[in-house]
Order: C-alpha cells, then sequence, then structure tokens
C-alpha cells in the first residue's frame, strides 16, 4: 500500500488542528500527517507537538518565522521525499478542505501523477462564501488559466495530491512563490513536465474557527504577478513547450 503524508502548514489554528489531524487519520487509516508550523503565537506549534507525543502517525515541522505557505510547502516536500513517502497531499488546517473527500482524491491519484481538488468542474462546491469572494476567486482561477493557457479549471486550490515521483520532476528548486500564487506556479511545473494532472470534485467549506488568512490585497497580488508571468511568455503555450497533457475530471 503507498505510503501517505498528509502535510498541514499552520499560523494561528490552535482551534482547529487536533480536529482537523483526527479527522485525517479517521478518514485514511495508516496514512501520516506533517504539521508544519510558522511559530503561531497561539501555540499552535506546542498543541502539534503534543498530539505527535502521543501519536506515531503525527509528525511536526517547526519553523522558525512566517515566511509563506509555499516556503512550508517546499521545506514539506522535502522532508516527505527524503523519507519515501510515496504521495503528499496538501491540505488547509481550517477543515474547508474535507478529510472525508481525501479518499477520492487519493484513488483518483493510482494513476495520475498530481490530483487537485476541484471548486469549479461539474460536482464541486463552495459553501458559506459571500459572493464577492466567490466572485474574486473563480474570477482569478479563470484568469490565471486563461493567461497561462492551462487546461485545468481549479488552478488555486490548494487540495492536492502529488505522486513522490511528480515532486521528482517538476523542478522544485524553480518554483519561487511563496504566497498565493504558489499553487498557480506548482501547477505550471507540473503540466509543463508533462505529468498527468487530474480534477475530482470537491466541497469547500468556509472555516468557522480562527481567521482567513485570505484577502483582495493577496489576490490582487498574485494577478499581478500572474499578469507578468503571462506577458513575459512564462505561460505555456508561449513557453514553447509541448501541448499541455490534457487534464481529466473523475467523479
Amino acid at each position: 500500500m503507498p505510503q501517505t503524508l498528509v502535510i498541514i502548514p499552520t499560523y494561528n489554528e490552535r482551534e482547529n488542528i487536533q480536529s482537523i489531524v483526527a479527522r485525517v487519520l479517521s478518514a485514511v487509516p495508516g496514512s501520516e500527517v506533517l504539521v508544519v508550523d510558522d511559530a503561531s503565537p497561539d501555540g499552535t506549534g506546542e498543541l502539534a507537538g503534543a498530539l505527535a507525543a502521543r501519536h506515531p502517525n503525527v509528525h511536526v515541522l517547526h519553523r522558525l518565522t512566517k515566511e509563506g505557505l509555499g516556503a512550508a510547502y517546499l521545506e514539506a516536500f522535502t522532508w516527505g521525499l527524503s523519507r519515501g513517502y510515496d504521495r503528499l497531499v496538501q491540505l488547509d488546517a481550517d477543515g474547508s478542505h474535507l478529510p472525508e473527500q481525501l479518499p477520492d482524491l487519493l484513488a483518483a491519484a493510482e494513476t495520475a501523477d498530481v490530483v487537485l481538488g476541484s471548486r469549479w468542474v461539474p460536482g464541486g462546491a463552495v459553501r458559506n462564501w459571500p459572493w464577492h469572494r466567490l466572485a474574486l476567486s473563480r474570477g482569478g482561477s479563470t484568469y490565471s488559466r486563461i493567461l497561462l493557457n492551462l487546461p485545468q479549471q481549479d488552478v488555486t486550490g490548494g487540495f492536492r495530491v502529488y505522486s513522490a515521483n511528480a515532486l521528482e520532476r517538476m523542478q522544485l528548486n524553480r518554483v519561487d512563490s511563496l504566497g498565493y500564487c504558489f499553487q498557480i506556479d506548482m501547477l505550471l511545473h507540473a503540466v509543463r513536465a508533462g505529468l498527468r494532472v487530474v480534477e475530482v470534485p470537491i466541497t469547500f467549506i468556509e472555516r468557522t474557527h480562527g481567521t482567513s488568512k485570505m484577502s483582495g490585497a493577496i489576490v490582487l497580488e498574485a494577478m499581478a504577478r500572474v499578469t507578468r508571468w503571462g506577458l513575459t511568455g512564462r505561460g505555456i503555450r508561449r513557453q514553447g513547450a509541448a501541448a499541455p497533457t490534457p487534464s481529466s475530471r473523475l467523479g
């Protein structure tokens, strides 16, 4: 059975971390969890450390400063690859990604290199978001995929499964986005590498505890970077690369 590592980055998620870890271990028995904490002032790292002390399938990376989502994931990928995990999962700590849907993504990963949990394919859904945030998120994803010639529908979502082989082929040392743009940057690298990317519909649920780190300013900054990428030829078509592997939808 493939070894699965579920990576959960945290910053001030003390109210959520215990529940989300328990749900992951229940949804995918035998999986392991890596909490990557960016020195949360609310004690999330200490609580995660206590969970790890009680459960052999829970591990913690304590980072010294808050350097962004991308930096946390890149360090976690290095940690997981060096320990021989076959599949590495991205999962938010706030409950917006349902661990109960992870078996569907892992099933798709049996025949795919990269699996995207997608809000924007048929069967996908978003709950409890105001209309303006929904429009901002969907609009940002649509803008990015058109400008960069990406065939996938949800290019900004963060609920994903990567095979170890995929990550090793994606030239992670060239991923330089640390914030909201990280997900787009990773997908660009996957498509350029000729990997098979599939989308599985998920239900995204707005957090009920804690404060979201997302803001309009963060999204607009990311879109500015995507615009630069498009204008400077970083997108798939203008890059001169081979045609991207067609995206598939499962569900």
